[in-house]
C-alpha cells in the first residue's frame, strides 16, 4: 500500500546496512531483469537481479450499463480507473519487472498494460512530438538509485507518488478497488526523490516533480512534495500503527498553483486492519476570476481476516469537487442539446471477500455503491442521469 511505501523504501535502507547493506525501496517493488549487468564495482559484491511479473484479469457489471462499456459519468467522461470497462473480461493490470538491489545503488524497471492504465493516463500531457501516454503509459516504473548516506537514498526517473494510503497495485490495497481519494490523487510522478529514515520510527520522503502526475511536461514550472510516515514501537505481537502526512505544492497548465495536503493511518491489530484518509486541494482560478477552487475527499476501511485464508473488506467514502478540478464530469445529450453536467459531490460504501486458496493467487469480490447529490450516472441507454450508480467486480491475481 501506499502508506508502506516511504517506510519499505527507507527502513531497507537502514536494515541492509547491517546485512551487506542490500536495500531497494517502493511500495509493491517487485524484482528486476535478466539482463546481464556490468561487473560490479568494489563494495557492490552483493548486487542483485530479480524478475518478476503480476497479473489482475476481472469482470465486472456496472448498474447504468453505460453504452460504450466504459464505466462514466452520463455522457461518456470516465469515471475512475478500477474496474474500467462494464460487461466484460479484461485484464486490469499486468506488469513485468526488473530490480536491481545492491548496497549502493538501485533501480527497478516494470513495464505494465491493463484498462485500469488506460484510465489512469488519459490525462498524460501530449506537448510536441514525443510526449503524450502513447508510449508512456506503459511505463509503471523506471527509476535508478544511489545511497548517498547510512540512511538516505536518491532516486531519479518514474516512480510511485509520495500520496495516499492505497497504492497502484491492487494486490498491495486492503480492498480490490481503490477509493476515490486515492483514484483522484496522483499514482505516479516523474523527477527526483529524496529517501532519509532519521530513526527506525521515522521516515521521510522528499520528491521534486514534474508536476500533478505527469510524465510530460506541460508548463514551465514544477512541483514538490513532501511524505513523513510515522510507525512507533508496539510491545504487542501482530499490532503495528502508521501514520502518515503528504502534500504536494505544484504549478499545473495555465500557471495555476495546487496545493494538497493528505493525512493518513494504517492500524492493525491481530486480525483486523483499520485505515483512514482525508485529502484536501485546492488550485488559484484563472486571473479572471480571483480567488481558489477547493476539493476535498475521506475514506475509512476494515478489513479483517475472518479465516486464514479469508478475509472481509468494508469502506465508507466521500469525495467532492465543486468545480471540477480534478474531477471532470463532462456533459450528456439531451435530443439535440448538449448539457453539462454537475460537479461530482458525493458518497459510497462498498464490501468485499477476499480468498487466498494458494500463496501467489487472489481472488477477490466486490459490490460498491456511490451517490451523487446530482443525477451524473448512466441510465442504461436512456438520455436521463441517475443518482446512484455502482458496480460489482471480481478478480483473479497471480503473482509470479
Amino acid at each position: 500500500m501506499r502508506q508502506n511505501a516511504l517506510i519499505s523504501v527507507a527502513r531497507q535502507g537502514a536494515t541492509t546496512i547491517a546485512t551487506a547493506r542490500l536495500a531497494l525501496a517502493t511500495v509493491g517493488l517487485a524484482t528486476v531483469a535478466g539482463a546481464q549487468s556490468p561487473a560490479p564495482t568494489v563494495g557492490d559484491t552483493a548486487r542483485r537481479v530479480r524478475v518478476g511479473g503480476f497479473v489482475d484479469g476481472y469482470y465486472a457489471w456496472d448498474i447504468g450499463r453505460p453504452p460504450s462499456r466504459d464505466r462514466s459519468i452520463a455522457g461518456g467522461a470516465l469515471f475512475g480507473t478500477q474496474p474500467a470497462r462494464h460487461n466484460e473480461f479484461n485484464v486490469n493490470l499486468a506488469f513485468i519487472d526488473a530490480t536491481l538491489e545492491a548496497p549502493r545503488h538501485r533501480g527497478r524497471l516494470a513495464l505494465q498494460f491493463g484498462t485500469s492504465v488506460q484510465a489512469n493516463y488519459a490525462g498524460e500531457p501530449t506537448t510536441g512530438r514525443v510526449s503524450g501516454p502513447g508510449v508512456q503509459q506503459f511505463l509503471q516504473e523506471a527509476f535508478g538509485g544511489v545511497r548517498i548516506g547510512p540512511r538516505t537514498w536518491v532516486d531519479g526517473g518514474i516512480f510511485f507518488s509520495n500520496m495516499g494510503m492505497e497504492g497502484w497495485i491492487s494486490r498491495d490495497n486492503p480492498s480490490y478497488t481503490r477509493s476515490l481519494v486515492a483514484d483522484y490523487s496522483p499514482y505516479y510522478s516523474t523527477g527526483v526523490r529524496v529517501v532519509h529514515q532519521p530513526t527506525a520510527a521515522l521516515a521521510v520522503r522528499l520528491d521534486v516533480v514534474n508536476g500533478w502526475q505527469t510524465i510530460s511536461e506541460n508548463n514551465q514550472g514544477k512541483g514538490a512534495g513532501v511524505r513523513v510516515d510515522w510507525t512507533p514501537a508496539s510491545r504487542h505481537l501482530g499490532h503495528t500503527t502508521t501514520l502518515s502526512y503528504y502534500n504536494l505544492a505544484s504549478e499545473e497548465a495555465g500557471s495555476r498553483l495546487r496545493l494538497f495536503n493528505g493525512v493518513g493511518a494504517n492500524v492493525t491489530r491481530g486480525r483486523w486492519t483499520l485505515v483512514g484518509e482525508a485529502d484536501v486541494g485546492m488550485q488559484r482560478r484563472s486571473p479572471a476570476e480571483p480567488g481558489w477552487s477547493r476539493w476535498y475527499g475521506w475514506m475509512a476501511l476494515a478489513r479483517v481476516r475472518v479465516r486464514p485464508a479469508m478475509a472481509i473488506v468494508t469502506r465508507l467514502e466521500r469525495f467532492a469537487d465543486p468545480d471540477q478540478v480534478i474531477l471532470t464530469t463532462g456533459a450528456r445529450t439531451l435530443g439535440a442539446l448538449s448539457v453539462p453536467n454537475a460537479a461530482f459531490q458525493g458518497t459510497g460504501a462498498s464490501v468485499g471477500v477476499d480468498v487466498q486458496a494458494v500463496p501467489g493467487a487472489l481472488w477477490r469480490t466486490e459490490l460498491r455503491g456511490l451517490r451523487a447529490a446530482r443525477p451524473l450516472f448512466p441510465n442504461g441507454g436512456a438520455e436521463t442521469a441517475r443518482r446512484e450508480g455502482g458496480f460489482a467486480v471480481t478478480s483473479l491475481a497471480v503473482t509470479f
